[in-house]
């Protein structure tokens, strides 16, 4: 009996999902819960598995369709076995151009003059063997450089950028004498790239975007930080590092400034009495903003985990949707990327945005005496609709005098 797989409910305020990749071709065999195909939204890939045991008897869809909640995505045979596959007639010959394919059993990219092939898992197989990848190119991540899924995808994203191609570097030899050949190559955005496009968009056309910036002297919470990070990790299991002091420095600033917390809804304000920070993380498929659910009432150790578990599912491309909805208010960290200074942009509906950046030792006047501290720049981008210039000021100013005086956030002053 044939079993229908359809899309499953999407996540409020999501109408339609993208077929990123199918694991499984007509005929193959399937264990039930296995993963079928990934579906890609504008924020998350949402893995469809088989409800029941069987082999896969159609696809409804191609890759690359369009499809909306309950559309029909493929049949699967309840209960039946995979087609045995026919052994070849003749045997393979090396300059035989139109030789087949290695089984679906032989490991992706097979060679024989070496012993680096790629570690692939079936499902990365199959993918790789989908998109038609050459997964000598990619960089495997995973235990073992094993290759991960966003390994694969990540390596497509970077074929967006033409100088940067292998591809098209390997298509175009050097000519003695003459300039190389010049090409070009067109490649559709990811849901998630067209969806940051769009509302990098729209914060710029529907706020009225201010920055003020103000700098940091980090040495007293470096100096805190390094009496105590040994004990933190053994006690937590997890490091302590500077951001659960600025997610604790901003939480503090938004209590004392509750307009920078609060979000434009038509003619209204909307004050929120919670605070939901998020934190700006890469990953393989762009950036994303997982949310720390009430950052108030986290621990310095809860925040550090917490951003840790969600860089590691940024990695793995297993954020969930609800892990990246919603959010008052957002911390960028550029400085990890080197950035030495930025004008970041709203994450709308939020009003503001933090942005951090590298830590340099730079000569400064401490009590009257040039000295070298650890500073940093600090920006914030607000909405001025809103957010006075004064108001933008003085929630820096908080975050500054937190920073450089980390006793103040324990003693709530």
């Amino acid at each position: 009996m044939s079993t229908e797989v359809r899309v499953p409910t999407l996540p409020e305020s999501v109408s339609d999902a993208t077929v990123l990749a199918w694991h499984k071709q007509p005929g193959e065999a399937i264990a039930r819960d296995e993963n079928l195909v990934d579906l890609e939204t504008d924020k998350v890939v949402l893995e469809v598995p088989s409800p029941v045991a069987g082999v896969l008897r159609e696809q409804s869809v191609e890759t690359g369709a369009v499809v909306t909640a309950d559309e029909l995505l493929a049949l699967v045979e309840a209960g039946a076995a995979a087609a045995p596959t026919e052994p070849s007639t003749s045997p393979t010959k090396a300059d035989d151009a139109g030789s087949a394919p290695p089984p679906a059993t032989a490991p992706a990219e097979e060679s024989a003059d070496d012993g680096n092939d790629p570690v692939l898992t079936p499902a990365v197989r199959r993918l790789v063997k989908e998109l038609n990848v050459d997964a000598s190119k990619i960089k495997g991540t995973g235990k073992n450089g094993r290759i991960l899924k966003s390994d694969v995808m990540a390596y497509l994203d970077q074929q967006t950028s033409t100088t940067e191609d292998p591809d098209l570097r390997a298509a175009a030899p050097a000519e003695v004498g003459a300039s190389a050949a010049r090409q070009e190559k067109r490649v559709p955005m990811t849901r998630l790239r067209a969806r940051i496009a769009e509302r990098l968009l729209e914060a710029q056309a529907n706020a009225a975007i201010l920055t003020t910036f103000n700098e940091v002297n980090l040495k007293a919470a470096m100096d805190l930080r390094a009496r105590h990070k040994d004990q933190f990790e053994k006690t937590h299991d997890v490091r302590l590092g500077f951001m659960s002091f600025f997610v604790k420095a901003a939480v503090e600033a938004l209590k004392k400034f509750p307009v920078v917390n609060a979000s434009v809804d038509g003619n209204d304000i909307v004050y929120h009495n919670y605070f939901d920070v998020g934190v700006a993380v890469g990953s393989p498929r762009g950036l994303v903003v997982p949310i720390l659910r009430n950052a108030d009432q986290m621990s310095f150790a809860q925040i550090e985990d917490t951003i840790k578990q969600f860089g590691q599912k940024a990695k793995d491309g297993s954020l969930s949707y609800e892990e990246l909805t919603g959010g008052t208010f957002t911390i960028s960290n550029g400085g990890v990327f080197g950035s030495m200074l930025s004008t970041p942009i709203l994450n709308p509906p939020q009003s503001a945005i933090l942005g951090m950046h590298n830590i340099v030792q730079r000569p400064v006047v401490d009590n009257g005496e040039i000295v070298i501290r650890p500073m940093m720049y600090l920006a914030l981008s607000y909405d001025h609709r809103i957010i006075d210039g004064r108001e933008a000021v003085q929630f820096l100013v908080t975050i500054k005098q937190c920073m450089e005086d980390p006793a103040r956030m324990l003693l709530g002053v």
